[in-house]
């Protein structure tokens, strides 16, 4: 069965918003079996949005739609759906009575426009939506036209609208509770995916090192992904049911891990690099602290973003001026003298320094010229040197890294976290 997913809100084509929908959506289909090979992102106008209706009509089984419910004029996603499948509007009591009832309980005055969202298609199955004003709809495609205007009898094809709320809040627990469920009973099998996360090396050499198990691949198949400092490996397999998708993953998988080795560090599509480094801590019962100077905290900031991680983390230090380098660190003023604040010297006393001042038993340093000022030719802008203390034994690396400054920072938040893993894994 194929689906076709269609994003609607002019401010998604103006970029004003980032369309996270549709990565939803794909995700959710994927995991359902069901195969999506083309998506849309349409504006608030009545016309083209009919054009993307026929069009999704005409080489889709399904077609899942968000946003364009609201209660204002340029909400018209379920007019034109409605239309465009043959249907007519009339008052749906339940949704009318649970309009009153969400406006009453927050005290809000229900103004006409509202009542807009309580006419539903005829023929059609309505969700309810106990986190907003919109209710979706799941419109049957009996007849209308295709793409190319011709007139085609679609009484006996199988083919459905679902309509849902654009707010993230609202489309991901109805799409959940309701549209997943009926997706379900149409998906003729499933697809299960492992993703195998790895860092440590770049996507060309990863992708070298499976090329074989890629040349040959059917089922499973096996894509790659480069992430800022990281490759995902996702394998998918495709079978009947999850139990028999899961089998034809797991020797790839296995595969994946012996080439890799301890460069991979999950294989759960949810854990993170920083999550990963955190669990490594507490299985050895280490605790950390970070000295940042180009990057400001943002290590840092990654940190105590896992869970649990006060388990581990015991403090930061941004020493962002060499007076701070010295004073808090203990970095020599004759170390800055000679060899400069970004210098693999530095970095060596300050990650020794951070751990001394923390008494923690893992320190990381990051030192570097994050630009767009501030570099020469012997040290140009995206010179970085992380060091890594553990347990009184420590080592420096310099890089090279390009682009803005937020990149160049980014870049180092992620090589440092790499360290720290290789170090400890």
């Amino acid at each position: 069965m194929t689906v076709e997913i269609i994003s609607v809100g002019t401010e998604i084509l103006m970029g004003n918003i980032v369309n996270t929908n549709a990565a939803f959506l794909s995700e959710q289909c994927v995991a359902l079996g069901l195969s999506c090979f083309n998506q849309q992102v349409v504006g608030d106008n009545h016309d083209r949005l009919a054009d993307a209706f026929k069009l999704a009509l005409s080489r889709a089984d399904i077609v899942l739609v968000s946003g364009g419910l609201g209660p204002t004029e340029d909400d018209l996603t379920k007019e034109t759906a409605a239309e465009v499948c043959g249907c007519s509007l009339a008052l749906h009591q339940p949704s009318m009575d649970a309009l009153k009832a969400y406006f009453e309980k927050r005290n809000i005055p229900l103004t006409e426009n509202n009542y807009k969202q309580a006419y539903m298609p005829e023929g059609a199955k309505v969700l309810e939506n106990p986190n907003g004003t919109a209710p979706g709809v799941i419109i049957p495609y009996k007849n209308g036209k295709d793409a190319d205007g011709g007139t085609t009898e679609k009484k006996n094809a199988k083919k459905y609208i679902i309509l849902m709320p654009g707010p993230p809040g609202e489309m991901k627990p109805m799409f959940l509770n309701s549209v997943r469920p009926f997706l379900k009973k149409r998906s003729s099998g499933t697809i299960y995916s492992v993703t195998v996360k790895e860092t440590g090396i770049g996507e060309s050499s990863a992708e070298e090192l499976i090329k074989d198990l890629i040349d040959t691949q059917t089922n499973p198949t096996i894509a790659t992904y480069a992430k800022t400092g990281e490759v995902h490996m996702r394998v998918s397999a495709m079978a009947e049911n999850k139990a028999e998708a899961k089998k034809l993953t797991a020797p790839v998988v296995k595969e994946i891990k012996k080439r890799f080795g301890k460069h991979v560090y999950t294989t759960d599509e949810n854990v993170t690099l920083e999550e990963a480094v955190v669990k490594l801590l507490k299985k050895r019962g280490l605790t950390i602290t970070f000295a940042e100077s180009c990057t400001g905290g943002l290590l840092s900031g990654r940190m105590v973003g896992v869970p649990g991680v006060s388990d581990v983390y015991k403090t930061g230090f941004v020493t962002y001026s060499n007076k701070a380098k010295h004073k808090l660190l203990g970095v020599s003023k004759k170390t800055l003298k000679k060899f400069g604040a970004v210098s693999e010297e530095c970095a060596y006393e300050m990650a020794f320094g951070a751990a001394k001042a923390a008494s923690a038993d893992v320190a990381v340093a990051i030192t570097g010229i994050a630009g767009p000022d501030g570099g020469t030719e012997e040290k140009p802008v995206g010179t970085v040197y992380i060091g890594v203390c553990v347990r009184g034994e420590a080592h420096v690396v310099r890089f090279n890294f390009s682009g803005n400054r937020e990149k160049i920072r980014d870049n180092s938040v992620s090589a440092a976290l790499r360290m720290l893993h290789s170090d400890l894994a």
